[in-house]
């Protein structure tokens, strides 16, 4: 009896002080607990993702790919499969399991460590919203604590909820939606039983149960969680025995981007990061951007196709590696090291047949080459010549060479190489400055550097519409007659003298400025802005957006040697297309929080006032019109933008942009621009609707070669870009502005023309500067070909 009285009393003392321990435990650990409240406002960390205007996927950045999903939107057997694996008593117990804890005490006391948590989902979700990984007992209390708490605050549902949206299910997946999307590549509610098992199983080990990299391991274990349900009774016996004859069938899914734009993706990041620091990465903003799909991959096609057929035009370079007899395995390793850049693929040589190569693909497949795409790959031997032409297919290659490949529309692969040369395409609507289309250079895995936006190169030629629109706005007009002949400039700084020429070495005498500019004179525009002056040109071209410091000061400026952008360039260019005013060019048009509330809305400044009215783009979101905006600053005079698009158009009809006509369309303005030596190809024009504007050259300067210009190598880019985005609109010309006079001119004097003067021509100009007439001057009926009198008034005269 005795005996029993003393195991009853020292029970009930060690009981006592078990529950004061934990009293005081819970009274020291309460005040440092943080407030289950905030899990119902909970911020997941989710990607940053990037749009087009027309909602297609453009590119997510973000170190976790998570897509919450709502519990009534989780499938049941998910749930089952969920609770079987990780805690099947969770629809009883109020936070803690007192099982597995004592199982974990256990532990503690055999071992010192904690081995295995006994770990409620509802503990889980503590540890993950507000406690570390620590393995100690203070945070296994704390834990405990929290989960309590929770219970008594959050539903079953909400825990779960937040349960599955939080944890790591490996290869950056968190949350069992993008846990989906990466093993199996779509919604959690179209996965089978077994697919849910198998997700299911991955909260306890995802490294260890990961079916890409243990895939047995993952069966063992989605087919154990198959079991508990058996036999817990939540699936039947026809079920389990058809889910577990499933295959691992999971193979690693990335979110495909439905838009290649990885030049707009970048520039999208980091504007977000300049707003929003760390935090863009995180906090599921989507952010959608100006320009379209249809015009992206006709501006990417326009630009690679472009830079293959000029680099196909200056030979090949030889295969990328040259291997030699080895066997096919050494082939797979190698092409496993090289990717892809905008559709132009690795492939290793295996065998060469008289008209015909057998190529190894990097998937392991083999194909079939035609002589036929290898004929025009003579041996490049420099940008002006190369070797001669093959005959057969052992002349260009031989087996164990590391070579690239396109395929045609019809799958056929076609013998190719990565270019060496470089190009961008930048195109903006002039009404607002929005980007349409961008691309930075031939492929972003190549090289991240933006040539549309990063590189300042000298824009030649097609920098001198801003010196004749500067020649307009200073008396001259487009009828002024200004003298095409040599001109020696000292410059006594430098002690040295200056010989500028024109590019093929001719001239042309006295010649009208429409002429001059449609047939590109440099010298002609050396003296428009040296009877201007150097500063004062310089301070009208910042009218268009420029940066003085970019603008050298001297009269070479007239040759376009300034450094500027293709952005640059471009906006500039926005002036004449929308009748003189300046816009910016602008890329994200609103960005919105991760439950849709809108963030920003771009309000550019417009040329026209914003309308209510949905913009005329197939696909686009009503939503996305831009909100009232102030007007677009007038910065040049709209009859002097009227008549440069006036002169600019002969450049398309009569110049060297000619080979434009071919898009049969008569709203198209231009200008070529090339350097010295071909370094630089350029090619800016517009109509009402599109400024564009295509760069291309090397990333280090380089000639482009014998005969190539702009008009070979910039022109038809752009052209394949505008004939495709413009392709069934209707033609857009700038309407004509009030103080536009049309009068018939003498083509030999550029005076108002008498009624026999034979081949006078309309020309278009300001009211104010319209010329005089020949008995204005005091002359009568005139003889061709004879001297007229001095004027020593008129500017257009100037020789």
């Amino acid at each position: 009896m005795a005996v029993l009285k003393l195991i009853f009393w020292s029970s009930a003392a060690l009981l006592s002080a078990l529950l004061v321990g934990l009293s005081g435990t819970f009274l020291y650990l309460s005040p440092s607990q943080p407030s289950v409240e905030a899990l119902r406002s909970i911020q997941l960390q989710i990607p940053l993702r990037i749009y087009s205007r027309d909602e297609k996927l453009i590119a997510e950045f973000g170190e976790m790919r998570r897509a919450p999903i709502r519990f009534e939107d989780i499938p049941r057997d998910f749930i089952e499969a969920l609770l079987a694996a990780e805690d099947d008593d969770f629809e009883n117990h109020h936070g803690v399991d007192l099982r597995g804890l004592m199982r974990a005490t256990s532990q503690l006391v055999q071992t010192g460590q904690i081995q295995s948590g006994g770990s409620t989902i509802t503990m889980q979700v503590a540890k993950n919203f507000f406690l570390t990984s620590e393995r100690s007992f203070s945070r296994k209390l704390n834990e405990i604590l929290l989960a309590l708490q929770i219970e008594r605050e959050l539903s079953k549902d909400e825990i779960l909820e937040l349960y599955v949206n939080k944890i790591y299910l490996g290869n950056r997946a968190y949350g069992i939606e993008a846990a989906s999307h990466v093993y199996y590549g779509k919604p959690i509610q179209e996965l089978t039983l077994a697919q849910l098992a198998m997700i299911a199983g991955l909260p306890k080990a995802p490294s260890a149960f990961n079916p890409l990299a243990n895939p047995e391991r993952s069966r063992e274990r989605r087919d154990w969680i198959l079991g508990r349900m058996l036999r817990l009774g939540k699936i039947d016996e026809a079920r389990y025995q058809q889910a577990i004859a499933e295959p691992v069938d999971a193979s690693y899914h990335v979110a495909e981007a439905e838009l290649s734009a990885p030049y707009i993706a970048e520039m999208a990041r980091a504007e977000m990061v300049a707003r929003y620091g760390s935090a863009a990465y995180t906090d599921g903003f989507r952010v959608y951007t100006s320009i379209t799909s249809e015009r992206q991959n006709a501006a990417n096609a326009a630009l690679h196709n472009g830079l293959i057929e000029y680099d196909q035009r200056h030979g090949y370079r030889g295969p990328e590696a040259r291997l030699g007899d080895v066997p096919q395995e050494e082939l797979r390793k190698a092409l496993a090291t090289l990717r892809p850049l905008s559709g132009v693929h690795p492939a290793a040589v295996t065998q060469v047949g008289g008209d015909s190569v057998r190529i190894l693909l990097r998937d392991g497949s083999e194909r079939s080459l035609s002589w036929d795409s290898m004929s025009w790959a003579r041996p490049y031997l420099s940008a002006s010549s190369m070797g001669p032409r093959p005959q057969r297919p052992a002349d260009v290659v031989q087996a164990g060479d590391l070579i690239r490949v396109r395929f045609n529309d019809e799958g056929q692969p076609l013998f190719s190489q990565v270019p060496a040369a470089q190009a961008a395409l930048v195109s903006i609507s002039p009404e607002d400055g929005a980007i349409e289309a961008l691309v930075g250079g031939f492929a972003f895995g190549q090289s991240k550097y933006n040539r549309a936006i990063q590189a300042k190169r000298q824009p030649g030629s097609s920098f001198k519409p801003f010196i004749y629109s500067a020649a307009l706005d200073a008396g001259y007009t487009a009828a002024s007659l200004v003298n095409d002949a040599p001109i020696v400039h000292v410059e006594e700084s430098h002690d040295r003298v200056w010989r500028p020429k024109n590019d093929n070495n001719t001239f042309l005498g006295p010649i009208r400025l429409r002429e001059a500019l449609y047939k590109s004179r440099n010298l002609v525009s050396i003296r428009l802005l040296q009877s201007m002056g150097v500063d004062a040109t310089l301070e009208y071209l910042t009218r268009f957006g420029f940066n003085r410091q970019d603008l050298p000061r001297g009269l070479s400026m007239a040759l376009g040697t300034a450094t500027l952008t293709p952005m640059d360039v471009t906006a500039g260019w926005a002036v004449f297309a929308n009748g003189g005013h300046r816009v910016e060019p602008y890329l994200l048009t609103r960005i919105e929080s991760r439950d849709g509330e809108l963030l920003y809305q771009a309000a550019p400044r417009r040329v026209t006032p914003a309308t209510t009215e949905p913009e005329a783009t197939a696909g686009v979101s009503d939503s996305i019109v831009a909100p009232m905006a102030e007007p677009a600053e007038q910065v040049i005079d709209e009859r002097t933008a009227f008549i440069m698009t006036s002169m600019l158009r002969d450049v398309i009809t009569r110049g060297t942009g000619r080979r434009a006509m071919a898009l049969q369309r008569n709203d198209l303005a231009g200008k070529t621009g090339t350097t010295n030596e071909s370094f630089d190809s350029w090619f800016s024009g517009y109509n009402a609707e599109l400024v564009t504007t295509v760069w291309a050259g090397f990333d280090q300067p380089a000639t482009l070669g014998r005969n190539e210009y702009g008009s070979t190598v910039a022109l038809p880019i752009w052209m394949s870009y505008m004939g495709t985005v413009l392709q069934g609109r209707p033609e857009r010309l700038p309407a004509e502005p009030e103080g536009i006079l049309t009068l018939r001119i003498d083509p030999a004097s550029g005076r108002i023309a008498q009624a026999n003067t034979p081949e006078a021509y309309f020309e278009v100009f300001k009211a104010e500067d319209s010329p005089p007439t020949m008995q204005e001057l005091g002359v009568g009926s005139r003889p061709p070909g004879s001297p007229l009198p001095a004027d020593d008034s008129a500017p257009m005269d100037l020789f």
